[in-house]
């Protein structure tokens, strides 16, 4: 699963009210990302903070 708004580099743009990917990466990288055909973004790390947590109740 690779869902945007559940990623941890990602935030939402308050103008705009777009999410927006925040990851920093070099140039060789963002061509590399680019060129993928998958679907899901090799980045995607999930930002749920509350995931193990809830897990033990």
């Amino acid at each position: 699963m690779s869902d945007c708004a559940t990623c941890q580099y990602s935030y939402t743009d308050e103008y705009t009210g777009e999410v927006i990917c925040d990851l920093d990466l070099d140039e060789d990288e963002l061509i590399r990302l680019s060129q993928l055909k998958c679907k899901d973004c090799p980045f995607y790390k999930d930002g749920d903070e509350y995931k193990t947590v809830r897990h033990q109740m």
